[in-house]
Formats: structure tokens, C-alpha cells, sequence
């Protein structure tokens, strides 16, 4: 499922950069959600497939605060780019003819910027506090795979959900495939050049 989560994400951030077709509002907020998913499964998941693998768990003090400290801060951030993708849908649908006076590139790269700064100066904090200060430690099977699907069913999910039905990103991956198709083949005829001539030698 993070090998899927990864390569779903990164896929979608492909297409979105590569096509400029799909440079508007609403898939600039899905790549950078996207970005954000892949961060926020990769603070967790490789220490838990490692912990897995060797049957400890183990993490130090330093290790500990640093995860802590990213999930908060990348989970927080999902929220709000869900948020400000929205606010975006509902400007297309209420004011369609002044979306892209409304949605211009200033107004879309403020709302992420905002996105960062709403975590770190707001919710970080009193977030990180709280979760820390806790003493309630909950070790059952169901909290464990209630974690499991926040912090790794839904960041999976959400190329799947927001973009992969959609057709331009169909048409952007299809182009992308295909290019990395001919670029391959090319490679391989390139390779058996020299070897052809070799055997005719």
C-alpha cells in the first residue's frame, strides 16, 4: 500500500507538472496535495515496515520528536489544502465566468503558502503540546488499525478519488506512458546497434 500511495502521488504530480493543460488552480492544489500525502505516509510507514521487519520497537528520544513533529505538521496540511480545494470548487461552480480573475496563480500560490504558515504558527504548537502531554497510551488491535487507515488507505486513496477519473489527468499519464515508451524502445535499438555490428564483423 506506500508503494502504491508513492507511485499514485508522484504519478499525479507528473502529469500535473508536464502538461500544461493542467496548469490551473484545481490541479495545482492536487499536486501539492499530493506532495503532502507522500510525506505525510513517508514519516511513519518506513519506521513502521522496519520495526516490522525486525520485530522492535525501538525508536529513540530525537527519532520521537522529529516523526512527531512531521506527521503534525503534513496531517494538518492535508486539512487545509482539502480546505482551500474547496473554496476552489466552489468558486467554479458559484462564479464560473470570473473563476480565473478569482482563481489567478497570485491568489492559488498565497492559499498554499497560508496552508504552511496556519500549521506552524497555530497548530504546531499547541498540537504537538497536547499530543506529548497526554498520558492516556492506547497499545489495542483497533486503535492500531484505525492508525493504518488515516496514515495509509486514505493518502493511497486520494489519487485514485480526486484524479484518476478525471480525463485530463487520463490523457497527461497516457502521454507521459507513451513517451517513456518510445524512449525506451529507442534505448534498446540504440543498444543492439553496436551488437548487430559486431556480429556482421
Amino acid at each position: 500500500m506506500y508503494v502504491i500511495t508513492v507511485v499514485g502521488n508522484l504519478l499525479l504530480i507528473l502529469a500535473t507538472v508536464s502538461d500544461t493543460h493542467l496548469h490551473t488552480p484545481m490541479y495545482f492544489f492536487l499536486s501539492n496535495l499530493s506532495f503532502v500525502d507522500i510525506s505525510f505516509t513517508s514519516t511513519t510507514i518506513p519506521k513502521m515496515l522496519l520495526n516490522i521487519q525486525t520485530q522492535s520497537k525501538v525508536i529513540t528520544y530525537k527519532s520521537c520528536i522529529t516523526q512527531m513533529y512531521l506527521f503534525l505538521l503534513f496531517i494538518i496540511l492535508d486539512i487545509l489544502l482539502l480546505t482551500v480545494m474547496s473554496y476552489d470548487r466552489f468558486v467554479a461552480i458559484c462564479h464560473p465566468l470570473h473563476y480565473m480573475v478569482i482563481m489567478n496563480p497570485r491568489l492559488c500560490v498565497l492559499l498554499v503558502l497560508a496552508c504552511w504558515i496556519v500549521v506552524v504558527s497555530l497548530f504546531y504548537g499547541t498540537g504537538l503540546s497536547v499530543y506529548l502531554s497526554s498520558a492516556v497510551t492506547q497499545n489495542s488491535h483497533s486503535s492500531a488499525t484505525a492508525s493504518v487507515m488515516y496514515t495509509v488507505v486514505t493518502p493511497m486513496l486520494n489519487p485514485f478519488i480526486y484524479s484518476l477519473r478525471n480525463k485530463d489527468i487520463k490523457n497527461a499519464l497516457k502521454v507521459i506512458f507513451k513517451r517513456a515508451t518510445v524512449e525506451w524502445l529507442f534505448y534498446l535499438g540504440l543498444k543492439k546497434i553496436p551488437m548487430i555490428t559486431r556480429l556482421k564483423a
